[in-house]
């Protein structure tokens, strides 16, 4: 069976619409500290509101009265000791639209994020792999020669 081009493979390590990763022996804290300060600086950057409105933003997700922009700047500066809990990080993804925030935080422990119906696609091609593996042995089995006695006599 030939296979459609435009079919994503989602278990084929070359060709894997998703990456497939490994999760890391030890956590180097502060070069994932920083990593995440940078892709919440990009988010920012790509955010189409300026840093008072996701201030702003927040505050409302957290039913706070507000959150400063100085937060924001402390958050993302790498020079800054200040990170953000779970929830007001969750808040910051949700103000700036960038979900992608949430793969930054669990590549290292191999996990890769499904959004939505693309778990979907994950189940689809966890089932094509076993009604593969499944074919093979159907296959090995077909091929062996089967002696068949007649116990009706």
């Amino acid at each position: 069976m030939s296979r459609n081009p435009l079919q994503f493979e989602l278990f084929d390590q070359d060709k894997a619409s998703f990456p497939v990763r490994s999760a890391v022996d030890q956590l180097d804290i502060d070069k994932f500290r920083s990593r995440i300060k940078r892709a919440m600086a990009r988010a920012i950057r790509e955010c189409p509101h300026d840093r008072s409105v996701i201030a702003a933003r927040m505050a409302q997700y957290l039913g706070l009265p507000s959150v400063s922009r100085a937060t924001l700047d402390a958050y993302t500066a790498e020079s800054k000791p200040h990170d953000p809990s779970l929830s007001r990080f969750k808040a910051f993804v949700r103000a700036t639209g960038a979900y992608w925030l949430w793969d930054e935080v669990i590549k290292d422990d191999g996990l890769t994020l499904l959004a939505g119906e693309e778990a979907l696609l994950a189940q689809i091609g966890e089932i094509q792999k076993e009604r593969a593996e499944l074919g093979k042995q159907l296959k090995a089995l077909m091929a062996t020669r089967i002696n068949v006695k007649d116990v009706r006599r």
